[in-house]
């Protein structure tokens, strides 16, 4: 109790003296009078009162922003030192309080709010913590270093797909831009003009820009993993693979180069999965796993595939990469891989084959022709191929009809051709006889 008498009369004091400092404008005695006052009490450990002094503090008259900011920060520096985690929320929530709707303490209250989240994420507690993360928008914070923003979004965002709330993780990790990895970190930083606002240092905890370039492609595995974007999901793998940490040692690239080879296999044929196919298959690198290699040189090659005699070849390849392909993905993947081998053969057929009987389709397919005429039409319907199928003759053109005026251009065109052979061919006769005719002369 005596103690407690000491520590009160101590703290009117100072706040006395804090009073004289504040009404004189002196910036100096006001920031040391507020914060030996929190000192005081953290010293005392009398948290409840440490709690009611920064509040008190805060709401004086004409509180200068510099004891703010000064009080916010040192109070921060407690929060490990809080004896249990209720004191720890209670000191949390008050600082988040007293810093709210203050811009000059905005990257305080976000760090907060982001040890506050972590906190409830402890406790099970992810829509509640996500919640949290979602009031704070860093991407306007000019002050705040650029890898404290992209880690804090990137939280976000993870914390929204923990919740399965993948439109907003969608939405979040727009905001992050991919072009923001590629820049050059060894180049030096520009000295800031007058009136520049000066960018704080990233704390020490943030991860380096590759780490969290590694990070962010992560996370978007996952969020194409809910939607099945093969393609896509490819496309986050060969980042993280160009990653030079990455490409250090085989051990690290090497996993991450099978999985862009099986995503490429199951991705829908495109023109940018084409692209990608054809870049993959110069990689000096693809020779280290050669089995995956002749997987996308089949895929390139204009040959029908068997899908019988792939699937024992690469069955236990597939089962042993079940587990990096994901869950959701697992139980698809391998009608998806039929499917996109079906696909290749269809293609293969097209273009060796002007009009082919439904059943001879089908045999080169190895299905039955229900199934022929179905992926066939399935492919027509999402415009990877154009065919014609005549269902009562059994069968299919994949003619492209051409309309009329496509008809007499090229009759124009070949009319065309036709004069200019024949000019050529009257000018060669009227050469010969020329020099037919020189040579009797002499």
């Amino acid at each position: 109790m005596e103690g407690e008498r000491n520590l009160e009369a101590t703290i009117e004091q100072l706040l006395n003296v804090e009073k004289q400092m504040r009404l004189a404008g002196d910036v100096a005695g006001t920031k040391k009078a507020a914060t030996d006052i929190l000192q005081l009490c953290f010293e005392a450990k009398a948290w409840s009162t440490l709690n009611d002094q920064i509040v008190l503090l805060s709401k004086r008259r004409g509180q200068l922003k510099q004891a703010v900011t000064a009080m916010v920060q040192q109070a921060m520096q407690y929060i490990d030192e809080t004896p249990d985690i209720e004191t720890k929320i209670q000191l949390i929530t008050m600082l988040n309080n007293v810093s709210a709707g203050k811009i000059y303490v905005e990257i305080e209250r976000a760090r907060l709010i982001k040890k506050l989240a972590k906190i409830k994420e402890e406790q099970g507690l992810i829509a509640e913590a996500a919640d949290l993360m979602q009031e704070v928008a860093v991407e306007t914070f000019g002050a705040m270093a650029k890898t404290e923003k992209i880690a804090f979004i990137l939280e976000q965002v993870r914390l929204c797909l923990d919740r399965q709330d993948y439109v907003r993780a969608q939405i979040l990790s727009r905001k992050i831009s991919p072009r923001v990895f590629d820049a050059d970190p060894t180049k030096e930083k520009k000295k800031p003009k007058e009136g520049d606002n000066i960018v704080e240092e990233a704390p020490a905890d943030i991860p380096s820009l590759m780490e969290l370039k590694r990070f962010y492609y992560e996370l978007m595995i996952r969020y194409y993993s809910h939607h099945k974007d093969y393609l896509e999901i490819c496309r986050c793998y060969k980042s993280i693979y160009d990653i030079p940490s990455v490409k250090e040692s085989s051990a690290h690239w090497i996993p991450v180069l099978r999985k862009i080879c099986w995503y490429l296999v199951l991705s829908p044929h495109d023109p940018m999965q084409s692209s990608l196919l054809n870049s993959i298959l110069e990689d000096k690198n693809l020779s280290e796993i050669p089995n995956f290699r002749l997987l996308l040189k089949q895929l390139v090659t204009m040959e029908v595939i068997q899908w019988t005699a792939l699937w024992n070849d690469y069955k236990d390849e597939f089962e042993n990469e079940k587990n990096l392909l994901g869950g959701s993905l697992v139980e698809k993947a391998a009608e998806d891989l039929k499917q996109r081998i079906i696909e290749h053969n269809i293609l293969v057929v097209s273009k060796y084959y002007s009009r082919i009987t439904l059943k001879r389709l089908a045999e080169l397919l190895c299905l039955n022709l229900q199934e022929a005429e179905k992926h066939l039409s399935e492919m027509v319907v999402s415009k990877a191929l154009v065919a014609k199928i005549d269902r009562p003759m059994g069968i299919v053109s994949f003619q492209t009809s051409k309309d009329s005026n496509e008809i007499l251009n090229s009759w124009a065109l070949n009319l065309e051709k036709l004069l200019d052979l024949v000019e050529k061919s009257c000018h060669q006769i009227h050469k010969e006889t020329m020099v037919r005719k020189a040579a009797l002369e002499v």
